[in-house]
């Protein structure tokens, strides 16, 4: 698939990418808007107990919550009212956050004692999926997901090379329940400094398998599942499957059957096969109770510079809701001890999955 890249600055500098799918399309249009340099503070610091990183981004409490359609910033620009996108019309844009978790300029920290700090160095982007602000990523064309899947392939290898980036991490976070502050249809990058703690403990079970087995942990769990009870749906190359030990009451995971450490290493057949997959999974979630459903979609994969032949790259897609009311709240034990209590078994919610009528069309298997 190939896609028309354009890249531009915003009226403080930040890059923006347009992702057009033809060519000829003018993309002269400029942020008249007048914006100060954006200033961040973010710092990473590392808990002494666990060793994991966390980020500190304080600038972060004063960015925009829930505006009203007609002043959502980011919807194309229009007379009298300039948005984060210049342009009067978009297929997908990317660009800087303006109030960023990670800068490529944060600032400097220095350690104090037993408790390590770093500057919070990478890049956040946002994806804008759509021009049209109330739609929704099921709900667009096929072809319109294979863009954004380009489109994450790309930043994918673009972050990856930038200095002090060890892992690129896509993901959409959709609905109020799960804590959006912009209603348009739009996902975030977020390239880190650190490999993530999930990441990090999933190598280090796929490093002891391989050195026990020779194999691979998750190529074996595929195989284990693919024509099991936990299967939502199969397109040639892909396998969606609710996990055997699920934490949310709907997750589904969605696995390439080929061995691959991310997504720039997907063919054109897997990238086609995944946008496929997920407008029919994303639908399933919605026609579960018939109403949107809120949920957050990510993608594991490989960290930049290590460990890239033991990741099998895939994506996870899960929701806080249990019934058409009720919701999964974090609790102590989840919260506090990182131990999840399911209230939905896995072979259940792939029934419920497999039954649900998509709302873009499509239905069970």
């Amino acid at each position: 698939m190939k896609l028309v890249k354009t890249s531009i600055r915003l009226a403080d500098g930040r890059e923006l990418l347009y992702f057009d799918e033809r060519e000829g399309i003018d993309r002269r249009a400029r942020d008249t808007r007048d914006l100060a340099p954006a200033v961040t503070s973010s710092q990473i610091r590392c808990d002494p107990l666990s060793e994991e990183w966390v980020i500190v981004a304080s600038h972060r409490q004063g960015r925009t919550h829930l505006p009203p359609a007609d002043q959502c910033p980011l919807c194309p620009s229009r007379d009298g009212r300039a948005t984060e996108i210049p342009a009067a019309d978009y297929d997908v844009v990317v660009f800087e956050n303006r109030f960023p978790s990670l800068a490529s300029d944060p600032g400097r920290v220095a350690d104090a004692g037993p408790f390590a700090r770093r500057p919070g160095v990478g890049r956040c982007e946002v994806v804008c999926f759509t021009s049209d602000h109330g739609g929704a990523l099921a709900r667009l064309p096929v072809g319109r997901i294979r863009t954004v899947v380009e489109v994450w392939a790309d930043r994918t290898l673009e972050l990856g090379a930038m200095d002090g980036v060890e892992q690129v991490f896509p993901f959409e976070n959709r609905g109020e329940e799960i804590g959006v502050t912009l209603h348009h249809p739009h996902g975030q990058i977020y390239a880190y400094p650190f490999v993530a703690p999930r990441t990090a403990r999933q190598l280090d079970v796929a490093r002891a398998h391989r050195e026990a087995t020779g194999g691979c942990r998750t190529c074996s769990i595929v195989a284990a599942e693919a024509e099991g009870e936990r299967v939502v749906a199969t397109v040639p190359g892909w396998l969606a499957v609710v996990p055997f030990a699920a934490r949310w009451p709907f997750e589904v995971h969605l696995y390439p059957t080929r061995h691959l450490p991310d997504l720039p290493a997907l063919d054109d057949g897997e990238r086609d096969g995944l946008a496929v997959l997920l407008k029919d999974v994303l639908g399933r979630f919605d026609g579960l109770f018939d109403q949107p459903l809120p949920y957050m979609l990510i993608c594991h994969q490989a960290p930049v510079r290590r460990d890239r032949d033991l990741a099998h790259a895939h994506l996870e897609a899960f929701s806080i809701r249990r019934t058409a009311t009720k919701l999964k709240y974090l609790a102590s034990s989840e919260s506090g001890a990182g131990v999840f209590i399911n209230d939905i078994a896995p072979e259940r919610a792939a029934e419920l999955l497999r039954a649900a009528t998509s709302r873009t069309g499509r239905t069970g298997r």
